[in-house]
């Protein structure tokens, strides 16, 4: 059996795109799965395909499990790690947003890796990204 998950594309505009991920732990977990597949979001005016998602905020509640968010390359890097039995929500317009920093063999996705995760464990992630291109 597998963890039951969704995902959903709350908004997909010209330069921001937000996302909702769930997750329903039956204790196998996810490991480096790609949640925002950045050529799946739409182009830009001109038509050109999006490249890149830098995080601006994320609205969160993860119950039994932290999810570390990564963003994906060939060696993947830590955006951030949401931790386990906590909430929140993080604003980084203030400076920017947090850029993806991967380097070699960067794609521009955003995948989420359950840490400490058992059966009946949960997340729920809400995720605005600002579009690269």
């Amino acid at each position: 059996m597998a963890d039951a998950v969704a995902s959903q594309t709350i908004q997909d505009g010209l330069k921001t795109a937000v996302l909702k991920f769930t997750n329903i732990s039956d204790g196998s977990g996810e490991s480096a799965v790609a949640k925002v597949d950045v050529s799946a979001l739409g182009a830009d005016a001109s038509g050109r395909a999006c490249t890149d998602a830098t995080i601006e905020k994320i609205w969160w509640q993860c119950t039994g499990m932290k999810v570390s968010i990564l963003f994906d390359a060939s060696t993947d890097v830590l955006a951030i790690q949401l931790g386990e039995n906590q909430s929140g929500y993080h604003d980084y317009t203030p400076f920017g947003g947090i850029p993806n920093n991967s380097g070699g063999g960067k794609t521009g996705d955003i995948k989420f890796t359950t840490v400490g995760h058992s059966s009946a464990d949960t997340y729920t992630i809400i995720m605005q990204v600002r579009k690269g291109y």
